[in-house]
């Protein structure tokens, strides 16, 4: 299950670094899947099974507690996601969109916060330093 999280921390910098340098690159990606409910319903599915992987990985990690509290914070995105577009409809999630499109350093401030949650995730997935019986990191 490691390397599986381990491939969406990677998916997740990569979306950030793009976000960072082409902003608009992202908002097109978006529309794709903004075109139908079936599309929104999807990424929110989406993020539930992400958000379930990292707490499901959240036992061998390093920061157990953080990482399911985001583990919770990205299932609940895509709940809201999901449960949300039927009351906000189509129309105004691309006009949120647009808003949002018009706005790039806002969508750089979002992609940053994705590259420091990929990094944070790949960081503490990897395998723990090994100990000595003391409890302290051997000397080398």
């Amino acid at each position: 299950m490691r390397i599986v999280v381990l491939f969406v921390a990677v998916r997740l910098v990569a979306v950030g670094v793009a976000g960072i340098i082409a902003p608009d690159s992202l908002t097109e990606l978006r529309r794709t899947y903004m075109v139908t409910p079936r599309g929104l319903y999807a990424m929110g599915t989406v993020r539930v099974a992400i958000g379930w992987l990292l707490i499901l990985s959240a036992s061998s990690a390093r920061t157990p507690k953080t990482l399911r509290a985001l583990g919770v914070l990205v299932c609940l995105q895509g709940l809201i996601q999901g449960v949300g577009g039927q009351f906000v409809g189509l129309d105004r999630a691309r006009a949120i969109l647009d808003w949002e499109a018009m706005h790039t350093g806002l969508l750089r401030v979002g992609a940053l916060m994705a590259l420091a949650a990929g990094g944070f995730v790949a960081f503490t997935v990897t395998i723990r330093p090994a100990r000595s019986d003391s409890g302290r990191a051997p000397v080398r």
